[in-house]
């Protein structure tokens, strides 16, 4: 906890929970001392890296105010975790019932018989998801080396496993494809040389019925032939 003659700020530093491309946000509260109100300011060493809200306000007498600081998703883990970043926190005396509209810039203006309390806040990062103590030795001797080497092996396997099913799944799927085509096409083929048979067929049936029909034309004509013959051998005859 930080503590002046006007605000008491909890806690002293800003810890952010690091993680990259994901927001990180903390806060810390502000509490008014007097009995008078208490305008405040916080101001940043990187304003496009964070959001403060609100970054100023008026706390009542003997109240408090609560802050929230949101850091911006980072691209990049820096050395260590160690950041530079600095917050300024301004606090001033303001008249009775000022409020959050009437906080301007001049009211923080360091003048003779004026108090402008300042603070200043470094930025921690701490590891979002910190590692789980790892004992020594583990029941059979090995150490944690061996096993994190033991890890990286199994996940290179589940790795190649994953890559050979993959593979597999699209020669299955490629041959399926052929299958279905080559299918097709007999289907097509077939339908094509029946509708052929079919068309061969017809004719040979058109065919079949004109020589039945000039048949009985012929032994018509040959029966009415030897009909006059004999008719003529008999008349002959009587």
């Amino acid at each position: 906890m930080s503590t002046g003659d006007l605000v008491n700020i909890q806690p002293s530093e800003l810890k952010f929970p690091f993680e990259l491309k994901k927001q990180s946000s903390c806060s810390m509260q502000l509490t008014n001392k007097t009995d008078d109100y208490v305008a405040f300011k916080v101001k940043t060493t990187n304003p496009k890296k964070y959001c403060v809200r609100p970054n100023t306000g008026v706390i009542l007498p003997r109240s408090t105010c609560n802050v929230t600081v949101t850091m911006q998703a980072q691209k990049e883990t820096p050395p260590d975790l160690q950041c530079k970043d600095k917050f300024l926190l301004q606090s001033v005396v303001a008249p009775d019932s000022t409020t959050s509209k009437d906080i301007v810039a001049e009211m923080f203006n360091k003048e003779e018989g004026k108090i402008v309390e300042e603070f200043k806040l470094r930025v921690v990062y701490i590891p979002a998801n910190p590692p789980s103590p790892v004992p020594e030795g583990s029941e059979e001797g090995s150490s944690p080396r061996a096993s994190s080497l033991e890890n990286g092996n199994q996940n290179a396997t589940l790795f190649e496993d994953v890559s050979r099913s993959l593979e597999a799944t699209k020669e299955k799927s490629s041959e399926a494809w052929s299958m279905i085509s080559k299918l097709t096409e007999e289907k097509t083929s077939a339908m094509q040389q029946n509708q052929k048979l079919q068309q061969e067929l017809e004719l040979m049936r058109k065919e079949i019925s004109k020589s039945h029909a000039g048949g009985v034309s012929l032994v018509f004509v040959v029966l009415v032939g030897l009909l006059g013959v004999l008719i003529g051998y008999l008349l002959q005859r009587s």
